[in-house]
């Protein structure tokens, strides 16, 4: 029954589409879906970047000239919305994210490339989170048929400040985000046992969804029932508080391709120790965190060390404040929200011109 609603829905707005004109004073950008969340929402994935940009670019599903698509946000009835696109002569960006690969995705890898694959090579123009996204789109996507570019994504480095003063005790390690790989809550619970002998205080900040048994068999079998809290799903407008509360961003993803969490740790003052897989180890640099090597290979997933992260949050500790202040500055100075979104608007204008 939901699906049909659903389905009586998407048509009813594919015929609005269709009998709509596009704007003709200006640029008018969709984003795929009828609704994007409002800022302050909760939100997660790709779907941030288009909560930011909306404010400046507001969605308009019916008169839009240009669509914007999020590799890892697509609407159910993307095929459609590609459609009606070309139909009314509207110009396509793509903002790629990561790929699936067998690692993770096993054996729908290619059921979920060729999504994938489809909506890269149907647009004008396509913007790369990073050159690993790049990288690992050529060599499962193929290479793009307009232009490209590669732009990370942005933070607003003035409402993600640091705090004035480090917490009270600790250490207090950070895992954001949602846990959708048990591994990652998995990893972190065991670096933070480890962190413990060393670090009496040490205590870890678990948020978003869990999956499982939430990690409940594991914090009792290292006996962390006193230093794991778990925070739960957390709205946007609640973030920099959340980030404030720890003294560095433990990211145990593998592969990540430009994840934002690391960057609204890094405006917040908080240095990242991760997986040096992905696109992470460009955002963080070698001195605003610590990386440690990863093992693991497109066929096969495998997590951070436990002993390589404790020793890396031992490092990234001994030179806390540098790291801090090195954190800060390199989120204001690359990634910082008003020139990404002055990129935008220089980037659908351009598209417009084109046309």
């Amino acid at each position: 029954m939901r699906r049909a609603v659903g389905t009586v829905r998407a048509a009813g707005r594919w015929g609005v589409i269709a009998l709509s004109r596009p704007a003709t004073d200006g640029v008018a950008v969709f984003y795929g879906h009828r609704r994007v969340p409002s800022p302050g929402e909760p939100v997660a994935g790709g779907m941030v970047k288009f909560q930011r940009l909306q404010e400046t670019f507001p969605n308009r599903p019916r008169d839009f000239n240009v669509l914007y698509l999020g590799s890892s946000s697509l609407p159910l009835d993307w095929e459609m919305v590609l459609r009606l696109a070309a139909r009314r002569g509207a110009s396509i960006a793509v903002n790629q994210d990561g790929v699936a690969y067998p690692g993770w995705a096993g054996e729908r890898t290619e059921r979920l490339n060729a999504r994938l694959r489809r909506v890269l090579l149907a647009a004008d123009h396509v913007v790369y989170q990073s050159t690993f996204c790049k990288r690992t789109a050529d060599e499962f996507l193929g290479q793009p048929a307009g232009s490209w570019e590669v732009l990370p994504n942005a933070v607003d480095t003035r409402v993600f400040t640091p705090a004035q003063e480090l917490p009270d005790g600790g250490p207090v390690l950070l895992l954001a985000g949602d846990q959708t790989e048990a591994y990652r809550l998995e990893s972190a619970l065991e670096t933070v046992a480890l962190v413990a002998r060393d670090e009496p205080d040490a205590r870890l900040l678990v948020t978003g969804s869990l999956v499982e048994d939430g990690g409940s068999q594991l914090v009792r079998e290292l006996g962390l029932e006193d230093r794991v809290e778990f925070a739960g799903r957390y709205a946007q407008r609640d973030a920099p508080a959340l980030y404030r509360r720890a003294h560095l961003l433990l990211h145990t993803k593998r592969n990540d391709p430009c994840p934002n969490v690391v960057l609204e740790a890094l405006a917040c003052g908080l240095p990242v120790v991760h997986s040096a897989s992905g696109g992470v180890p460009e955002l963080v640099g070698d001195e605003a965190g610590a990386g440690v090597p990863d093992e693991g290979d497109w066929e096969r997933d495998v997590p951070p060390d436990p002993e390589a992260l404790a020793a890396a949050v031992s490092s990234v500790l001994a030179r806390l404040d540098s790291s801090r202040s090195a954190a800060r500055a390199r989120a204001v100075e690359r990634f910082d929200l008003r020139p990404w979104i002055e990129r935008h608007r220089r980037l659908f204008a351009g598209l417009l011109e084109r046309r």
